[in-house]
């Protein structure tokens, strides 16, 4: 079964994650430090927003995987997906800046929303319906009937 919404947005993920990890590489290349922050703090800010991106993007895409195979390739989640993807965008751009900034703050807050309505939906998917709108089927333990040939 192909999943095509999760599996752009892991596609997509994957080259976020490439591009962050060449952006704490250019910053300790500025500052020449080989191993950790060097007690920079533009190093260490370039390195949580690349590790926060590495813990936040796996239970997403979890989650993504899990609630397109429950119900399909529908529209919304494509939506929900993207939105995802441009909060975790915005938010290294805020780590690059000083103090609370709206990248920042659209990047968390963005992320945490996916995260929380996805899981919700996840859970709720999960002991309701097996589709949105058909009613979930009992299992029957009666014997199937043979078929005739």
């Amino acid at each position: 079964m192909i999943l095509p919404i999760s599996l752009t947005i892991a596609g997509a993920c994957a080259l976020l994650h490439i591009w962050l990890s060449v952006r704490v590489s250019q910053m300790r290349r500025l500052h020449k430090v080989s191993v950790g922050d060097g007690d920079n703090p533009q190093v260490r800010n370039r390195m949580r927003a690349h590790g926060n991106f590495a813990e936040n993007v796996p239970i997403f895409l979890v989650l993504l995987a899990l609630v397109e195979v429950g119900v399909g390739s529908e529209f919304w989640l494509w939506i929900v997906a993207i939105l995802f993807v441009v909060a975790r965008v915005l938010h290294p751009y805020g780590m690059d800046r000083p103090g609370a900034n709206v990248f920042r703050l659209l990047g968390i807050l963005g992320s945490w929303l996916v995260l929380l309505g996805l899981g919700a939906y996840a859970i709720i998917l999960a002991y309701t319906q097996d589709r949105p709108g058909e009613p979930r089927q009992a299992p029957s333990i009666a014997p199937r009937a043979e078929k005739s040939r």
